[in-house]
């Protein structure tokens, strides 16, 4: 490791130490290159220090006390739970964060004898030269895998009121009475439910929605569930002030034409994230952007200079831990000239840490529709699926998408207790470009969430509700 430039030129310059950044570090390393990771800030990036791993241990934490409730729907069995301390939550989730971070990242550096770790912010001059803290960077290729940070929407006096964002409310040690979440994607689902079953007042806002990208019978049906939690919803909304108020702040909006002020002790932001970029100086290198104010890459993840390539969060695209890893892979080896291999999403899967969870791959039936192809569905309640009748827990649908001239499957969209772990079935059935009726025909085990996809097949030609146990 290093803590400034060392003298020579590198094979291949990495900016940031995140995922990204250390699968493209490593990949390179790998090949026999001589590397340079440069790294700004906390070494680990966005999923291990305030991403995934803080978010999913805290959705944990909050299951454990949900399980009281959610015991009922057993007869003869009564479980009690309570928070004793959320201040130990919380600190119990930063000593797995300072663990992994350890372990996945900042421990792994000296077994690459051929990576030099170098802190400080890297920026392009004027003729288009890396620069390290100002200082004259020298380096073949470029990787940028600065990842992304939350977005602040604009709200009419969203700058002079206290927020909260992702990164933010995940180290607060004391828990407010109520909560406003702004934004209802995947982040702002996640993190209302969890305060919600800490004992938050909370409500979720949305101009279009719980899930506004996934399909709407999985939107609509979260987003009853999550009411029956307690969570206020509101929606269809369009945004008019925010402002201070005696209570903590308070938030009006435009329902129907008419406004409505929505007070709570905090606000949280989960309106998306944004690409690192700003001091980069992107221009100075003649690196275009795309249209969602990312890095613009091609399928070998080069970007418009040819000698820089960009992976991960900060491309504004597939903003997934597993797909930054994968994306910089081929970023490196493409700025080696290893291999062409091109990036390629069609089944890549992406999951909700909801409960219930909300797990898709492949095209929705309107992306479908969008692409030209004429579409044919299924859709499956869990009512249907023996798994969640045995644990009385119903919540759910199971929707498929396919081709309807030739069968071939172009989505699957599980909404489920158990749903994350069920999608990579139905991703490799994709990948594989399988039929549904090929899917249908395959042999499950009986009792498993999983087996809900098999059904779901069925369902295309047949009610399921015909089928005695075991059937097809």
């Amino acid at each position: 490791m290093s803590d400034c430039c060392s003298n020579g030129t590198y094979d291949l310059a990495v900016i940031g130490a995140g995922s990204a950044g250390f699968s493209a570090a490593i990949t390179a390393a790998d090949s026999g290159a001589r590397v340079a990771l440069i790294g700004y800030g906390t070494i680990g990036g966005t999923c291990v220090n305030v991403g995934c791993v803080p978010s999913k241990a805290l959705i944990r934490a909050t299951e454990a006390l949900h399980a009281s409730s959610a015991a009922k729907r057993f007869n003869g069995i009564e479980v009690t739970s309570r928070l004793t301390s959320w201040s130990d939550v919380v600190r119990q989730k930063q000593q797995l964060v300072d663990e992994l971070r350890g372990v996945k990242y900042a421990d792994l550096l000296p077994s690459y004898e051929n990576v030099d770790y170098i802190e400080g912010q890297a920026s392009f001059g004027k003729d288009g030269a890396l620069f390290v803290d100002g200082t004259a960077f020298a380096a073949t290729k470029i990787v940028i895998a600065t990842g992304t940070r939350p977005s602040i929407p604009s709200i009419n006096g969203i700058k002079d009121v206290p927020y909260l964002t992702s990164t933010t409310a995940l180290e607060q040690e004391t828990l407010p009475s109520s909560m406003l979440v702004i934004g209802a994607g995947y982040i702002g689902v996640e993190l209302a439910q969890i305060f919600a079953r800490a004992g938050v007042d909370v409500t979720l806002v949305s101009r279009r929605g719980v899930l506004p990208e996934a399909e709407p019978e999985i939107g609509a049906a979260l987003a009853g569930y999550l009411s029956d939690e307690g969570i206020s919803i509101v929606s269809g909304i369009s945004y008019d002030r925010i402002a201070k108020h005696k209570d903590g702040v308070e938030l009006i909006v435009f329902e129907d034409g008419s406004p409505r002020t929505i007070v709570a002790d905090k606000v949280l932001l989960a309106t998306g994230r944004t690409p690192n970029i700003e001091s980069l100086n992107l221009q100075n290198k003649g690196v275009v952007l795309n249209d969602v104010g990312g890095i613009k890459v091609d399928k070998q993840m080069r970007s418009s200079a040819n000698d820089v390539f960009a992976a991960g969060d900060v491309t504004g695209e597939d903003q997934f831990v597993y797909m930054a890893a994968y994306g910089a892979k081929i970023a490196a080896k493409s700025a080696m000239g290893l291999e062409t291999r091109a990036y390629d999403n069609m089944a890549m899967p992406a999951v909700v840490f909801s409960d219930p969870q909300v797990a898709s791959v492949g095209l929705t039936e309107a992306q479908a529709q969008e692409s030209g192809f004429s579409v044919k569905t299924s859709i499956l309640t869990l009512e249907n699926v023996p798994r969640a009748l045995a644990a009385r827990d119903t919540r759910g649908v199971i929707k498929l998408v396919a081709n309807a001239q030739n069968g071939i499957l172009l989505g699957a969209h599980i909404l489920a207790p158990e749903g994350a772990d069920s999608i990579q079935t139905a991703a490799m059935a994709i990948k594989c470009h399988m039929t549904y009726q090929e899917l249908a025909d395959m042999i499950f085990p009986y009792l498993t969430t999983v087996e809900g996809l098999k059904l779901a097949a069925q369902t295309f030609d047949m009610d399921v509700k015909k089928l005695s146990c075991c059937a097809g």
